[in-house]
């Protein structure tokens, strides 16, 4: 290879090191406060400047999910423990351990105290966790692929009520189901609709055996297109499993 197109070659491939995920808005110690406080909740990573991986990939799907959520911001804290020291001062300020790269935080504004609020999370960096991560301590949803928010809510109803009133809930998501359009989510809330019909009956076994079962399909053979609908079904249980640990308690 000659030499201007490995010079050409290695310039390209530190560009594209040094571009943030789409989404994610770089952030300095200029920059952090101003654009925090403009939003409800803003999820930040903490991370070497110029990040790359399965973790930093994980992240950017979060920042491309929640381009539609107007309340929620996306940031990136690219540090550098070298030359110029860019962000150290972010660093020291939030106690960040290089060790545990990447850190994610979360800030929310409590409107009623007036204040920020900040979460360090500290379970394994997926998409899928963080989103609980969010929704848990802003309330902002940010669904899995395949879930349906309306019908979500009813599942987190379902794990407040007594186990008198989970028929009114059922009843509730039947009535939903109704008025559910589209072949495509037509079939994710009947998906939905029968596994709250299996919790109601307290047979709490069919989301285990179901879940077996989905992922036994996906280790095998499978089209894409059925890839993806089994990928959806599994989100959509994934969704009552705290439920069916409760409902067993209950036994």
């Amino acid at each position: 290879m000659a030499l201007h197109s490995i010079v050409m070659l290695l310039c390209t491939a530190s560009t594209s090191l040094a571009i943030n995920c789409p989404g994610c808005t770089p952030l300095d110690e200029l920059s952090f406060d101003k654009l925090i406080t403009k939003f409800y909740a803003s999820l930040i990573k903490f991370d070497v400047a110029y990040p790359y991986g399965d973790e930093h990939e994980e992240f950017a799907k979060i920042a491309k999910e929640a381009v539609e959520s107007p309340d929620l911001f996306i940031g990136e804290v690219g540090i550098k423990d070298y030359a110029d020291r860019d962000n150290e001062a972010l660093k020291k300020r939030f106690n960040i351990n290089k060790d545990n790269y990447p850190v994610a935080m979360l800030f929310v504004h409590n409107r009623e105290e007036k204040v920020l609020e900040q979460y360090t999370y500290d379970g394994k960096f997926t998409a899928e966790d963080l989103k609980k991560f969010v929704r848990k301590n802003s309330g902002i949803y940010l669904p899995l692929p395949g879930c349906i928010e309306e019908f979500d809510k009813l599942v987190d109803k379902l794990l407040v009520v007594t186990r008198a009133e989970r028929a009114g809930v059922l009843k509730e998501a039947e009535k939903l189901w109704d008025q559910t359009h589209g072949p495509r989510m037509s079939k994710r809330a009947d998906i939905y609709i029968k596994i709250m019909r299996k919790i109601v009956d307290s047979d709490t076994d069919f989301v285990t055996k179901e879940v077996e079962r989905v992922n036994k399909l996906l280790k095998g053979k499978v089209s894409a297109d059925k890839k993806e609908e089994l990928e959806e079904k599994m989100n959509i249980l994934k969704s009552f499993v705290a439920l069916t640990k409760k409902v067993k308690d209950e036994l």
